[in-house]
Parts: structure tokens; C-alpha cells; sequence
């Protein structure tokens, strides 16, 4: 059994810290207490603060690096201090400082990075390194309840299959080309359709309107999709659509009635959530599982929380997902993984703090659980 209290400091009973992420244009920061002992059902986290700001381009645009990074620099500071304010924690009662050490784009990783490493300094706190996909796995383990699931990892910058075994996080499929939410992100763009909440609500709130299904490719390889061809086939549809194109393809075949933007957004949505379920479901048939976990910004998709709790219940099983303060990314997902890692001895010297833009969820040793 792993000891979590080996770092315990006498007399306290229990951890605190602080998490900052900023890996894309979220930036969060989230101060959470763990008591001692393990963590069960009786034994919960508890979520002190979790504060956030998005950056988001005009609409047609997508977020930029420099751009993303100077807004996390220009609000990391308001929202260190708002945390430990919402939290009522004092800088002297932390016991770490944990960080977003990748994957992710590069200016605002380093950004939030430069920020953890000043802290650590003038709060004398070690720091810790955090696997960004680790983080949204371990808060969506805490939040749901969860067990031993399959996980699905589906975000703007990562779309991955997930079991654990042995202490490590084995990925059994992912995409070979784009992202999932970059993929819907991008297709925003192309309607030209605001970035605020977020181009994956908005395509969402589109698609409940469409009715009429746009036969798609599917691209399921094995257990890995890929979706650059689908995007672009249905940027084209829609470049017609709004040319006045009197294409074959762009009306309905039992109706004859014209394709709506709102179609191709339902189109897309159905497309892309089907080979989602499809790899989902071999990789539970894989590893004998009925449980399945949906972490990630585009985890909060009610539609894709639907398709999938219809294939889980066929199995006998469950579904698991979060709202958008834990599928989005935020800073408390961090400061839980980042303690997790802490309380089994994990910790970064200030010249192993270098950010890594590819840095794989099955590189990372989850010392902290020996299921």
C-alpha cells in the first residue's frame, strides 16, 4: 500500500496546494485540501478555490501563442491573489506549488511556468510538475467517483483513449492528425461564429436546431480516428453553402430541402461522436470494463455524454463526466494532481521546471496509486 502521508508535516493534519494551468487560453489557479489518509468515498478532497479567465480571439480567429500568453501574464498575478482570498489560505500553510508542465502550446505553458518558479522562490514552497492530462484524469476520478474507468480524453489539443494499469496510464487509441475540439474550433471559424464561452458551446447550441443528418467520412483506424479529412469536407460544404452553390450535396435526399448551417454542425457533432463511442467501446470490451470517465473540454458536450451513456447502458454500465468547472481546464485539477505526486514524494528542482509542448499521458508515473 503507498503511504500518502510519508510527507505529512507533524502536527498537520492535513495537505494544502496551489495549482496553476495554462497550457491553452484558460488560465486557472485552484488551492485544494487533502486530509490524511487515502482518498475514498470518506475521505474527499475538498475544493478551497477555482478561479479562471479565458482569453478569446474575435470571431473567425483562433487564439494565437503570443497573444494567449500575454493575457495569462497580465491576469496570472490577480489570480493567485484571488484564490488564496476565495480560499481564506495563507501562503504559510501551503505545502506545494504545482504547475502545468505540458503538453501544451509553448509562450503560455512558459508564461504560467515563469510565474510558478517566482513564487516557489519568494514563498520558499517546492514545486511540482503536472501532466496536464493526468490533472483532468485524477479531478475526474475525485469529482465522479469512479473507480477503475475507461477514460476518454477529449479536448482542443488532445483526443485520447485512456486505461490505467500497473501505475501507468496506457493510452489504447487516439487521433493521428487533429484534435476533436480543435477540429469543432476551427469549423467555428469557418462559420464565422463567436469564440465566447467557447466555439464548441456554440456548435453545440447550433446542432440541437439541425435536422437533417449530411452523410460525413468516418475515419476509424483500429482504434485511432483521424479527423483533417472530415474537416475538410465539411469546410467545403459549408464554403458552398454560403457561395449559393446549387450542389447535390447540399440538399436532402428524402425532402429536397436546402442544408442548414445548423445541419452541418448536427452533422459533424453525430459524426464525430459516433467514432468516439466506436474506439470507446472496444477499448472497455479490451480491458473488461463498464465504467467509463469523459474528461476534458469537450466533455461537457451534452450530446456526446448522451451517445455515450447509450452504449455504456447496453453494456451494463455506467457513465461518468463533469461540468464545465472540471472539464474545462482549470487550475484546481492541477493543484490535486500536483499533491497527489507531492504526498508520494514527487517534487521539481527549479532547472527541471522546463515546459514540454508534447509531453505523453502514459510517460508519467502514477506512483500514487497500486490498484
Amino acid at each position: 500500500m503507498v503511504d500518502m502521508d510519508a510527507f505529512a508535516k507533524p502536527g498537520k493534519p492535513y495537505y494544502l496546494a496551489l495549482g496553476m494551468e495554462g497550457s491553452a487560453n484558460k488560465l486557472g489557479v485552484g488551492v485544494i485540501k487533502h486530509h490524511l489518509g487515502p482518498l475514498d468515498e470518506n475521505n474527499r478532497a475538498e475544493i478551497l478555490a477555482n478561479v479562471r479567465s479565458t482569453y478569446n480571439a474575435p470571431p473567425g480567429q483562433g487564439f494565437l501563442p503570443r497573444d494567449t500568453a500575454r493575457h495569462h501574464r497580465n491576469w496570472v498575478v490577480r489570480l493567485v491573489e484571488k484564490a488564496l482570498k476565495d480560499s481564506g489560505v495563507k501562503v504559510s500553510d501551503l505545502d506545494c506549488l504545482c504547475f502545468t508542465q505540458g503538453p501544451g502550446m509553448g509562450a503560455p505553458l512558459q508564461s504560467v511556468v515563469v510565474a510558478a518558479r517566482t513564487l516557489s522562490q519568494l514563498w520558499e514552497l517546492p514545486l511540482v510538475g503536472v501532466n496536464h492530462c493526468i490533472g483532468h484524469i485524477e479531478m475526474g476520478r475525485e469529482i465522479t467517483g469512479a473507480r477503475n474507468p475507461v477514460v476518454l480524453y477529449v479536448s482542443g489539443g488532445n483526443t485520447q483513449v485512456i486505461a490505467y494499469s500497473r501505475q501507468r496510464y496506457r493510452i489504447f487509441g487516439e487521433t493521428l492528425d487533429i484534435a476533436i475540439g480543435n477540429c469543432l474550433d476551427r469549423f467555428a471559424r469557418t462559420l464565422h461564429i463567436p469564440n465566447d464561452p467557447s466555439p464548441g458551446y456554440n456548435i453545440e447550441q447550433l446542432a440541437r436546431k439541425g435536422k437533417h443528418l449530411v452523410e460525413l467520412p468516418y475515419t476509424v483506424k483500429g482504434m485511432d480516428l483521424s479527423m483533417s479529412g472530415i474537416l475538410e469536407y465539411v469546410d467545403g460544404l459549408a464554403h458552398d453553402l454560403f457561395s449559393g452553390k446549387k450542389s447535390k450535396y447540399l440538399y436532402d435526399e428524402e425532402d429536397g430541402e436546402r442544408i442548414t448551417v445548423e445541419d452541418l454542425c448536427f452533422s459533424l457533432q453525430e459524426n464525430l461522436f459516433s467514432m468516439l463511442v466506436e474506439i470507446t467501446e472496444r477499448a472497455m470490451a479490451h480491458v473488461d470494463s463498464n465504467q467509463v470517465l469523459i474528461v476534458g473540454g469537450v466533455g461537457c458536450n451534452e450530446r456526446l455524454q448522451e451517445m455515450m451513456g447509450i452504449m455504456a447502458g447496453d453494456r451494463n454500465g455506467s457513465i461518468y463526466a463533469t461540468d464545465e468547472r472540471f472539464c474545462i481546464d482549470n487550475g484546481i485539477m492541477i493543484a490535486h494532481a500536483g499533491l497527489l505526486a507531492y504526498r508520494v514524494g514527487y517534487g521539481n528542482e527549479l532547472e527541471d521546471t522546463v515546459c514540454r509542448q508534447k509531453f505523453r499521458t502514459d510517460e508519467v508515473y502514477v506512483k500514487w496509486r497500486d490498484d
